[in-house]
C-alpha cells in the first residue's frame, strides 16, 4: 500500500515527537554524564485521538489495470464508488484522496489518525473502517492499526493475498505473501484459522510524518510490504479480526464479479 514518497529534505531522528522516551549513557563523571547521547525513541503517542481523516490514494497507472481508478462500476467510476462507501463511515471527520502524507500536509487541521483506505474496494464496509479507528484510539503503544478476515483455502498459494498472524493481544507478529504459519508438513491444514490481511490501515498522524524517513528493511524489501517496515523498526500495530469477504479489483475482469455482487445486495 502507497503511503508517500521519502523526502529529499534531512532525515530526523527515528521517532522525533509524541512522548519521547530519553536513555542516557553511563555517567561517568559530571562532564560525561553531561556530554552523553540522548536516543530519543518514538513509541508512544501523548493524549486520546480523536480526530480521523480517510485518504483513499488513486493510482492510474497500473500494470495489470491501466486506468483503474476512473474504471466503470454500474455507470460510476470505482473510485467513487469507493468513496461513496467510505463516507458512511461515522469514524471520520473528513475524506480525500491522493498518497497519505502528501494529503495530510495540504490539510488545514489537524488530525489524529489518519487512515488509508485503498481505492480498489467498492465495496469496503463502513464498519471496518470505524473499527481500525477505533482500534487505534484503544491502543495508546500502537502506531498503525488494520484489519484481517479469513482466508479462503484456495488463496493459501495466492502471492497476491497477504497472509498476517497475531499475537495474543491482538497486535501483528508478521505479514507474509507466503502461506503463515508454515507447517512442517507442507500443506494447508484446513483446520487452522489463517488470516487474510485487508488493504487498509490507520496511523497516528505524528507517526506517519516519521514514517518516510524510515530506512527500508530487509524483509519490507523480500516481501513487498511496506506494513513489514513498521515491524522491523519496532512499531506495534493493533490489528482487528472482521468477517469480509474481500472483493478488491486487481484485474479487469474483476470489475463483472463486483457488479454481480452489487446487483445481489441491491447496490445502486
Amino acid at each position: 500500500m502507497p503511503i508517500c514518497p521519502p523526502s529529499s529534505e534531512s532525515s530526523p531522528a527515528p521517532g522525533l515527537g509524541g512522548r519521547a522516551l530519553i536513555f542516557h549513557g553511563l555517567a561517568l563523571g559530571a562532564a560525561a554524564a553531561a556530554a552523553a547521547a540522548a536516543a530519543y525513541l518514538y513509541r508512544r503517542p501523548g493524549g486520546f485521538r480523536g480526530r480521523a481523516v480517510g485518504i483513499i490514494p488513486a493510482r492510474f497507472a497500473s500494470s495489470r489495470f491501466e486506468g483503474k481508478p476512473l474504471a466503470p462500476i454500474l455507470g460510476k467510476p470505482m473510485i467513487q464508488r469507493t468513496w461513496e462507501r467510505v463516507m458512511l463511515a461515522s469514524s471520520l471527520d473528513h475524506v480525500g484522496s491522493e498518497r497519505c502524507c502528501e494529503a495530510l500536509q495540504k490539510l488545514n487541521k489537524h488530525y489524529d489518525i489518519v487512515v488509508n483506505i485503498q481505492g480498489d474496494e467498492p465495496l469496503i464496509e463502513p464498519e471496518i473502517i470505524d473499527g481500525v479507528v477505533m482500534a487505534l484510539q484503544r491502543a495508546p503503544d500502537a502506531v498503525f492499526s488494520t484489519a484481517v478476515t479469513a482466508l479462503k483455502p484456495e488463496d493459501a498459494s495466492d502471492t497476491n493475498r497477504v497472509k498476517c498472524v497475531l499475537d495474543n493481544q491482538g497486535y501483528a507478529i508478521y505479514f507474509s505473501r507466503g502461506l503463515i504459519p508454515f507447517n512442517k508438513s507442507g500443506k494447508v491444514n484446513p483446520q487452522f484459522p489463517y488470516l487474510l490481511h485487508l488493504g487498509i490501515a490507520g496511523f497516528d498522524s505524528k507517526f506517519l510524518k516519521i514514517y518516510p524517513e524510515l530506512p527500508p528493511t530487509p524483509l519490507q524489501l523480500e516481501e513487498d510490504l511496506e506494513q513489514l517496515k513498521v515491524l522491523e523498526n519496532g512499531y506495534r500495530m493493533k490489528v482487528i479480526k472482521v468477517d469480509h469477504d474481500a472483493h478488491g479489483v486487481d484485474a479487469p475482469e474483476d470489475v463483472e464479479k463486483i457488479e454481480a455482487l452489487m446487483h445481489a445486495r441491491n447496490i445502486q
